[in-house]
C-alpha cells in the first residue's frame, strides 16, 4: 500500500492560498499534495465541501497535572484539545504544582505526561524569583520558551508560581538573551492593579463590571512599555501573551516595526465576550487581563483584521466548580481564568472569517504557521510535503449549540456554553492519526508526543 491515508476533496488552506487539491499521508507525514492522488492508500476519506487545516497549535495553555490534577488533567485537557481542533499546545509553567520552574520539576510534569496526551506537546519554563540560575537548566531539558507574570500570581502554597519584580525580570531577560530563548510575559502592574482591586472591595464594589474597572486599559499598557523598555535593553526576544487592548497592540507593533524581536497573542474571549456580557454570563467569564467593553472590543477586532494579531491562543486556565463561586457574590474572591480550548478553532473561524470575511489564509498564520514559527515547532503549523499530518476539517456549513454535555474537560463549565456557532470541526489528525471524529468523539488511545528544543545548541551551531 503506497500510502496510509488519502483526503480528497477538501478546500486544502495553505500559508498563502486554498486549494482544491488532495492530500497524502505516510507515516505521520505529508508524503504528497496534487490535483488528484489515486494511488493506493489503507483509508481514503472525503472532505467535500468542508476546509483541510493545519491543526492548531495553542500556545497558552494549563494542564495542572501534578499536583492540580482535579483541576485538569492531560487525558481530559487533551481530549478537548482535539476535539476543539488542536493537534499541537505548548503547556504553561503554572497552575501545576511544582510550577515548572527547574530541572526537578520539569521532570515531575514529563513523567506525569506520559503517555496520556492525545496531541503532541511542549512545555513552557518558568521565570520566577529565586530562579535565575536555572534558566539554563530548563533550556538543556528542552523548554521551547519560558513564561513570566508581572501582575500578582500564585498562591502561599510551596513551589506555586510567583509575579517576578523589576530586578527579577531585568537579569532574566539578559540570561535569557543569552540562550536565545523567548520570553512570554503576562503584562498588567501589579502594583496598580492590587491596589485598585483593594479599593473597589473597602467600596463594596464586587460585581463583574468593577473587576473590570480596577484593571483599567492603561495598566496593561505600562507594563507592556516597561517590558518593551527592558527588552530594548538586554536584547531579549519577547512575547506578550494574551493582550485584550488595541492600545497594548500599538505599542508592540510600534517596536517591532523599529526591529525588535517580539510578538503577540490574542485569546477568543477578548473578541467574543464584552463586559456588558460578563456581568449576564457570571465567574466562568472572569479573567485577567479582563473582558473590555465594546468599544475597546471593537478596536481589538480592527488590530486583527488590520494584521497586527500575531496568534490566537486559548489560555484555558480550568479550575473545579466551586472555585467560581462567592457566598457573597464577590467577583474579586472567585478563580480568574476561563476554560476553553474546546471552542478556539470554530468560535474564531466563525466570527473572523465567516462574519469579518477575514481570509482564511490568514487566519490559518494566527492559529498554526505563525505559532509553530515562534515557539520553534519545525514539523508543524502547516500544510506542505513533509511536514506532520496535523490536520483538521471543518464544515462552515454546520451550526450548533455549545453543549455542558459535550464538553471534555474535567469540569464542565465554560462561557460559551449556550452560544451558537456557525461552523464545526468534524475531524482532527495528529500525525495521520484520527484522534477526533465528530460522530464517533475521541478516537484510540493517547499518542501525543514530546517536542522539546535547545535553544542555546542551536546558537552554537555553525
Amino acid at each position: 500500500m503506497k500510502y496510509d491515508l488519502v483526503i480528497k476533496g477538501g478546500k486544502v488552506v495553505f500559508r498563502d492560498e486554498v486549494k482544491s487539491v488532495d492530500i497524502a499521508v505516510k507515516d505521520g507525514k505529508i508524503s504528497a499534495i496534487a490535483e488528484t492522488i489515486d494511488d493506493e492508500a489503507l483509508r481514503i476519506i472525503d472532505a467535500k465541501g468542508q476546509y483541510v487545516m493545519p491543526g492548531m497549535i495553542d500556545t497558552h495553555v494549563h494542564i495542572c497535572e501534578p499536583g492540580r490534577t482535579e483541576w485538569e488533567g492531560f487525558v481530559t485537557g487533551t481530549k478537548a484539545l482535539a476535539a476543539g481542533g488542536t493537534t499541537c499546545y505548548v503547556d504553561m509553567p503554572l497552575n501545576a504544582l511544582p510550577a515548572t520552574v527547574d530541572r526537578k520539576s520539569l521532570q515531575l510534569k514529563l513523567n506525569a505526561a506520559k503517555g496520556k496526551n492525545y496531541v503532541d506537546y511542549a512545555l513552557y519554563g518558568g521565570l520566577v524569583p529565586g530562579n535565575l540560575e536555572k534558566l539554563e537548566e530548563l533550556s538543556e531539558e528542552g523548554v521551547v520558551a519560558y513564561k513570566c507574570f508581572m501582575a500578582t500570581c500564585g498562591s502561599e502554597l510551596p513551589d506555586d508560581f510567583k509575579n517576578v519584580d523589576d530586578y527579577t525580570l531585568f537579569i532574566g531577560m539578559k540570561k535569557l538573551a543569552e540562550l536565545g530563548a523567548v520570553l512570554s510575559i503576562h503584562a498588567e502592574n501589579a502594583e496598580m492593579t492590587d491596589r485598585m482591586g483593594q479599593e473597589m472591595m473597602k467600596q463594596g464594589k464586587t460585581s463583574a463590571t468593577d473587576y473590570v474597572a480596577s484593571r483599567p486599559v492603561f495598566t496593561e499598557v505600562d507594563a507592556v512599555k516597561r517590558a518593551l523598555f527592558f527588552a530594548k535593553e538586554t536584547g531579549c526576544k519577547l512575547h506578550f501573551v494574551h493582550v485584550s487592548t488595541a492600545e497594548a497592540v500599538e505599542e508592540i507593533t510600534k517596536e517591532r516595526n523599529k526591529g525588535m524581536d517580539v510578538t503577540l497573542e490574542s485569546c477568543p474571549h477578548y473578541f467574543t465576550i464584552t463586559t456588558a456580557q460578563f456581568e449576564e454570563i457570571g465567574p466562568v467569564a472572569k479573567c485577567s487581563p479582563p473582558l473590555r467593553d465594546e468599544a475597546a472590543q471593537t478596536k481589538l477586532w480592527e488590530k486583527l483584521i488590520e494584521g497586527k494579531i500575531d496568534m490566537l491562543t486559548s489560555d484555558h486556565s480550568p479550575c473545579p466548580p466551586e472555585m467560581k463561586f462567592s457566598d457573597s457574590n464577590n467577583i474579586f474572591e472567585v478563580w480568574g481564568g476561563i476554560t476553553g480550548c474546546q471552542n478556539n478553532v470554530d468560535l474564531m473561524f466563525d466570527e473572523a472569517v465567516l462574519k469579518r470575511n477575514v481570509p482564511v489564509t490568514d487566519f490559518v498564520r494566527m492559529i498554526a504557521y505563525n505559532p509553530a514559527v515562534r515557539f520553534h515547532l519545525p514539523t508543524k503549523g502547516e500544510i506542505a510535503v513533509s511536514k506532520d499530518a496535523d490536520l483538521i476539517f471543518v464544515d462552515p456549513n454546520q451550526s450548533y449549540i455549545v453543549q455542558k454535555e459535550e464538553l471534555y474537560y474535567r469540569h464542565q463549565h465554560s462561557p460559551y456554553i449556550g452560544r451558537k456557532i456557525n461552523c464545526r470541526v468534524t475531524k482532527t489528525f495528529v500525525r495521520g492519526n484520527l484522534v477526533f471524529d465528530l460522530h464517533e468523539g475521541i478516537v484510540g488511545d493517547p499518542k501525543g508526543q514530546l517536542i522539546t528544543y535547545h535553544s542555546k545548541a542551536e546558537l552554537l551551531t555553525p
